[in-house]
């Protein structure tokens, strides 16, 4: 499927990815409306540190360790997408501290990834996820893209209805949402995601520049120190627990006994993930609908990648190399 500038073009949510691809598209002279229930900003990608950390996810979320070159070829799309829209890119680097028995597992493990054994990684780097978020939407709605609430109940090529009763005429509909696309309602490919539920904590700290990566915890400073995070698969919901977060307290703890987290903010957000870690990219089998779903914890990471290969979808050209590993389609595939 080809459209052409001026083609009408509904985006199913407002995070990294929706809000990337709607400035992209508008850019390319979409006519462009996306649509959200939550708040600016209320969502897994506001409540994000903003990881943007290739090594990092290779060497301590089992899923990605297969994923570094892409992962690589993602943060490097980086440097010019925030000098665009002037996002602070931090790139102080990531250092590890813990046990000497874990130091010893991240060497091995930084070995095994061609890396050299090293207290710190200057490839990983971070930014703002909220203030940043505001920058693309603000962009995005510069570039002619509108932001409605509403959530997107069904869609046909050139009618769309929302939950509430509205109907729209749009020739396609990207699907860049979160746990709300799991169901396959809009496209039978999500029925591979699962939610991931992650809590973050949140204290005024102060830590110095870099992220500082422990055993099973990371503390990010910022405009408040991010303290996370859980991966509680299989969860959806959005309420604090306490219970879940008690490993994470203590693993701050071991770190820096002196953090009052007691005081601590708790955010929670809910990701949702493929089987291989990687997005789902690419055209649906039901149609008109374009995927950009299931980033797992590299939803700000990806963000530039997958809106350059969603414009490339949609006007027909190369998605570029990367897009056989992300195919929308891939499951299916595996299973025929």
């Amino acid at each position: 499927m080809k459209l052409h500038s001026g083609a009408r073009i509904a985006v199913a949510g407002a995070g990294a990815f929706g809000s990337a691809l709607a400035l992209r598209l508008a850019r390319a002279g979409f006519k462009l409306t996306v649509f959200d229930p939550a708040a600016p900003g209320d969502n897994a990608s506001g409540v994000a540190a903003g990881m943007l950390a290739p090594v990092s996810e290779a060497l301590f979320d089992p899923a990605s360790r297969g994923h570094l070159s892409i992962m690589r070829r993602a943060r490097d799309l980086w440097p010019a997408f925030a000098d665009d829209l002037g996002i602070v890119l931090a790139r102080a680097g990531v250092r590890f501290e813990g046990s000497d028995a874990w130091r010893g597992q991240v060497g091995e493990r930084l070995a095994a990834l061609g890396l050299p054994d090293a207290d710190a990684t200057a490839e990983d780097w971070r930014i703002e996820a909220r203030p940043a978020l505001a920058s693309m939407r603000a962009a995005a709605q510069a570039a002619g893209a509108r932001f409605e609430a509403g959530t997107v109940e069904a869609f046909a090529p050139g009618v769309l209805t929302l939950a509430d009763g509205r109907v729209e005429a749009f020739d396609a509909l990207v699907l860049a949402t979160g746990p709300g696309a799991r169901a396959g309602r809009l496209a039978p490919e999500t029925q591979a995601l699962a939610p991931i539920k992650g809590q973050i904590l949140r204290v005024s700290a102060e830590t110095g520049d870099m992220v500082v990566r422990g055993e099973g915890v990371y503390l990010a400073p910022g405009e408040g120190l991010a303290i996370g995070a859980t991966m509680e698969a299989g969860r959806d919901d959005l309420a604090p627990d306490a219970s879940a977060t008690q490993g994470l307290r203590a693993a701050a703890w071991a770190l820096r006994p002196e953090l009052d987290l007691d005081a601590a903010k708790v955010e929670v957000g809910v990701r949702v993930t493929t089987p291989d870690g990687l997005p789902l990219v690419g055209w649906s089998r039901a149609p008109g609908v374009l995927l950009a779903v299931g980033a797992r914890r590299n939803g700000w990471l990806f963000a530039p990648l997958v809106a350059h290969m969603v414009a490339a979808y949609l006007n027909g050209d190369n998605p570029g190399p990367d897009a056989a590993v992300m195919d929308a389609r891939r499951f299916e595939k595996s299973e025929s």
